[in-house]
Formats: structure tokens, C-alpha cells, sequence
């Protein structure tokens, strides 16, 4: 238990290095000189080298570490996905209770630093926050405050890891949000949403099967809603261009929305799969998405 608490304590005092900027800008410069001799999954993997040379060597999950946990749940035959430190406050009107994840396994230790201390530092941060909310607060009086934050693993496979991250805020009504990060385990890269298409005509494409995806659930059903002004059908327009998603285990799309983002309170966090067949011909490859 001791060896535990030590190895939580070195991951709380994890600092970004001030020389972030320098080395992100570094990194981008020598991947643009060869970018015309990279292949496409190369080019899909600059965001995840710029992003683990911000951190590489800052978390090592040492032997000790990893011999010390018990019901680690283990994805697939090598990486594994657990609760690296809880953040928690649990007073008459204020509870928080943070969760933060960690992966261990990649091939990429420099992903897999980048990855966890991003998870770690956005725990960090949220608590620093609630706290100062929770004093400015008690000066003023009293109030009701709360905030979760967990994960789940959306997707794990021989290929693909798709890990979801949400955070439950609470004051009188709680609002939540996701975010998503989907790795190939083989390649070592951090998916995002534009590497996967040849150019920003997924944007349109996309939005368009939302909308016409919307209009249909509610006519087809009086308890759902999606938000809508005055002359127009609805309020959705297009998705951005970095919208949360992640890849389900059978390579389709699942685009997501925060609550309140699109829809009432009461729909929550909103989700659609987009048909593979409209988005075929704009796909960089099938490799992800069939």
C-alpha cells in the first residue's frame, strides 16, 4: 500500500516541461520536411508524435507499480486500462469524485506518456477548479457543488482502442461532456477525426445524415427532440471539425454530442453511427472505418 501511495504522489507532482512549445514546434518543422515520403498512416500519426514529445518520460510504470495493482481489467492480451488516482471531496454540499485513467501496454511509451498525463493534468486541473468554486462559495454563503469524472472503454480490440471520458457537473442541474480518444494499438497512432477523410467535405457529408437523422427519430417518436428556433427546422447546422467521436469494434463511426449540446437535458449525451456507405468514397481507406 505504501509503494502504491508513493507512485500516485510522483504521478500528482507531474509538471509540463516549459520548453513545450520549443519541442511541438520542433517536431512539426521535421515532420513537414519528409511528409512527401510518409504513407497515410504516418501522416495520421504527426498529432500523436508532436503530442508525445511533450511528455515523453514523464510517467514510467515500473514493474513495482504494475505488480502492485489487483483487478486490473485487462483489454485484449497486453494493454490494460485502470484507475491511476481518485480525487475526492465528499462534504454536506460539495462532492467531487474524480477517477482518473491510465494505459499501460502500448508499444509507444512515448503515446502512452502523452495519453496518461493529459488524463492525469485534466483531473488535476478540474480539482484545482472545484476548489476554488467550493471557497468563493462558502464567502459569499453556501451553495450545492458536484463534479464526476470516470471513463469507460468504448472499443477494444486486436486494432483499436476507444477510451470515453466524462465529466458530470452539477449545480442545481447537471450538465455533462465526453471526450474520446481512439488508438491503433498496431501503428502506435492517435486517431483523430480529420486524418480519417481525404479532405473537410466529411463536415457537410456528416452533418447533412444528422439532420435528416434528427428530423426522422422525432417524427417517428414524440419523446425525442432536438433543439429548433423560429423559422427552422432545427438549431443543428454541422458538426466541427474535431466532433467527438469514436470507431465502434465492428470499424463504424460514432459521432457524439454533449448534453444540452443538440438536444434537452433530459435526451443526455447524444450519439449517432454514420452509414459507411456514405462515406466511402470521401475515407482516406478502410483500414478504420468499413
Amino acid at each position: 500500500m505504501k509503494q502504491i501511495n508513493k507512485l500516485k504522489k510522483e504521478y500528482d507532482d507531474i509538471e509540463i516541461p516549459h520548453e513545450l512549445d520549443e519541442v511541438v514546434k520542433q517536431t512539426i518543422q521535421k515532420a513537414a520536411i519528409s511528409k512527401k515520403k510518409r504513407s497515410p498512416v504516418k501522416r495520421w500519426s504527426l498529432g500523436a508524435a508532436a503530442a508525445a514529445a511533450m511528455f515523453v518520460g514523464s510517467i514510467n510504470l515500473s514493474p513495482a507499480f504494475a505488480n502492485s495493482m489487483v483487478n486490473v481489467p485487462v483489454l485484449g492480451s497486453i494493454v490494460e486500462v485502470f484507475t491511476v488516482q481518485t480525487l475526492t471531496m465528499d462534504q454536506e454540499t460539495y462532492q467531487a469524485n474524480l477517477k482518473t485513467p491510465a494505459i499501460s501496454g502500448l508499444e509507444s511509451e512515448g503515446l502512452q506518456a502523452a495519453l496518461n498525463d493529459k488524463y492525469i493534468e485534466e483531473n488535476k486541473e478540474l480539482f484545482k477548479q472545484f476548489k476554488e468554486d467550493v471557497k468563493d462559495m462558502e464567502e459569499v454563503g453556501s451553495g450545492h457543488l458536484g463534479i464526476d469524472t470516470g471513463y469507460e472503454v468504448k472499443t477494444d480490440t486486436e486494432q483499436l482502442l476507444s477510451i470515453a471520458r466524462y465529466e458530470v457537473n452539477t449545480v442545481g442541474s447537471s450538465s455533462t461532456t465526453m471526450q474520446y480518444d481512439t488508438i491503433d494499438k498496431q501503428n502506435n497512432v492517435l486517431i483523430t477525426l480529420p486524418s480519417l477523410f481525404k479532405d473537410d467535405s466529411y463536415i457537410e457529408v456528416i452533418s447533412s445524415y444528422i439532420k435528416e437523422e434528427m428530423m426522422q427519430q422525432m417524427k417517428e417518436d414524440e419523446n425525442t427532440a432536438y433543439f429548433a428556433f423560429e423559422g427552422a427546422d432545427l438549431d443543428f447546422q454541422t458538426i466541427q471539425a474535431e466532433q467527438n467521436f469514436y470507431i465502434t469494434a465492428d470499424h463504424k463511426l460514432v459521432i457524439s454530442f454533449d448534453k444540452y449540446e443538440v438536444a434537452p437535458g433530459y435526451m443526455g449525451v447524444v450519439t449517432f453511427e454514420i452509414p459507411s456507405d456514405i462515406l466511402r468514397d470521401i475515407l482516406v481507406g478502410n483500414t478504420y472505418i468499413r
